[in-house]
């Protein structure tokens, strides 16, 4: 569920202006920025076998320290806690908590019944939205679009670039999306957690930079004005 990860920093930025959106999108994404990491140590593992569409071709074996329900609430706990040390932002660190734990609530979604509840579990859920491509296309593609719409309504480009990187991103994202939804599975299993990694990292340093790029209404208002933005 690559741009659902992303629409929750996305909606997250409207519902709480003050956090990063780097950071949001950034919890959004954890688990499967552990995922590559955990994959390349070889602590996790999955399987692609022959098929179009990620519901045909991936398995998961073992994912249970990056995407079980009681590791990301443990994940989630932490990413907060260091949002909140340097930030002394509580309600900021309340959002960060709840981006991290969606990313399970949307894979149980969408994935077959390949989500643990925690390491050792011998059970695991799934709705199995990606079963149907066009009813996955349907659910997430309004989730994605309602974000995209919804953040871009709450921000001000201040330069061009804000406005052309910003589409062209969605745009790509859309794409990449679609190709994992319906597409074929990676060439090379064993890099594809390689250049998953760098596609997530791109996909976070993106929302920093959006972040500078694009200040919300408030913030613009607040500049522009001279009044100080509340964080309340």
């Amino acid at each position: 569920m690559l741009v659902g990860h992303v629409a929750v920093g996305l909606t997250a930025k409207r519902m709480e202006p003050t956090v990063s959106l780097g950071i949001l999108v950034l919890a959004g994404m954890l688990a499967d920025l552990l995922w590559c990491v955990f994959m390349i140590l070889g602590l996790e593992h999955v399987q692609f076998k022959p098929g179009n569409g990620a519901a045909n071709y991936f398995v998961a074996t073992n994912i249970a320290l990056s995407h079980s329900l009681l590791m990301d609430g443990l994940w989630a706990a932490l990413l907060a806690v260091i949002y909140f040390g340097v930030r002394r932002h509580a309600r900021g660190a309340w959002i960060v908590f709840l981006a991290v734990l969606s990313h399970w609530v949307l894979d149980f979604i969408s994935h077959r019944p390949d989500m643990p509840l925690a390491p050792g579990a011998h059970i695991s859920f799934g709705l199995g939205l990606w079963n149907s491509i066009p009813a996955a296309v349907l659910l997430e593609g309004s989730f994605w679009f309602l974000a995209v719409i919804l953040y871009a309504r709450a921000t001000n480009a201040r330069k061009r670039a804000g406005v052309y990187c910003y589409w062209i991103a969605v745009a790509i994202l859309t794409l990449l999306w679609y190709n994992n939804l319906a597409g074929p599975p990676p060439p090379d299993p064993y890099a594809a957690p390689i250049i998953s990694l760098g596609l997530f990292s791109l996909i976070v340093a993106w929302a920093y930079w959006m972040n500078l790029l694009r200040p919300t209404r408030l913030a613009s208002y607040a500049a522009a004005t001279g009044v100080r933005a509340s964080r309340a």
